[in-house]
């Protein structure tokens, strides 16, 4: 399948560089120099992903961001000047799914990339496997298709409220560390706070009306079950 992914940027150059590698691996690519551009390409044709600049002309990157996540879970890449934390925050907070900084190697984007597409469509197998299902309680996920049920009933998710989910859940009674989670779910060259963690899980129980996800005081969080899976 060629993935089809919106690159909104203003900059000429990087608008080139990118557009020349994301071809090269063999995806469509359409260039937006504005959100307002990117908003009616969404109406019309959406892509399977963004890669979002923060600093655009008009409406801005977080604002976009925040429309779109209203609407889907397509996955969204931020790419920033801005290299603060609270930036980077701020930009997973509203829904973005990654964060690199400018500049960047086109290469390492790439495969940023590669790495969230893996995550999001992966190879679909029977949902009657086994090895596939993990439940715990309430909760149900299809582990291939990163489906989520809640009380029989589907819920939309983000690709790290999936990856946490998920680690929870076949790790039922388990704590984790708040050090732990960033390197499980956000990768060893996540260099942001743990408060990404906190938001995160805050995130999760407000969809999950009471899912046993436990604050461990002083240390992290466990999802608790009577009954392990």
């Amino acid at each position: 399948m060629n993935y089809h992914i919106g690159v909104v940027e203003d900059d000429k150059n990087i608008q080139d560089i990118v557009s020349a590698y994301l071809k090269k691996e063999g995806f469509e690519v359409t260039i937006l120099g504005s959100a307002e551009e990117a908003w009616d390409i969404w109406e019309s044709s959406p892509p399977d992903m963004w890669v979002l600049d923060i600093m655009l002309p008009g409406m801005d990157g977080y604002e976009f961001c925040r429309r779109i996540r209203n609407e889907s879970e397509v996955p969204i890449i931020i790419i920033s000047a801005k290299d603060d934390e609270i930036d980077k925050i701020l930009g997973l907070e509203l829904g973005g799914d990654d964060y690199l900084t400018k500049p960047f190697s086109p290469r390492e984007l790439i495969a940023r990339i590669k790495r969230l597409f893996k995550r999001s469509h992966p190879v679909r197998e029977s949902n009657e496997s086994s090895n596939n299902k993990v439940k715990v309680d309430h909760l149900l996920i299809y582990k291939n298709d990163r489906r989520i049920f809640w009380d029989g009933q589907e819920e939309e998710i983000t690709t790290k409220e999936f990856d946490m989910l998920l680690l929870f859940a076949e790790n039922v009674n388990r704590a984790f560390s708040r050090e732990e989670l960033l390197v499980k779910i956000w990768g060893e060259d996540y260099f942001g706070s743990d408060r990404a963690v906190d938001d995160l899980v805050k995130r999760i129980r407000k969809k999950f009306a009471d899912i046993p996800l436990e604050t461990v005081w002083g240390f992290g969080y466990r999802l608790r079950s009577d009954e392990e899976n």
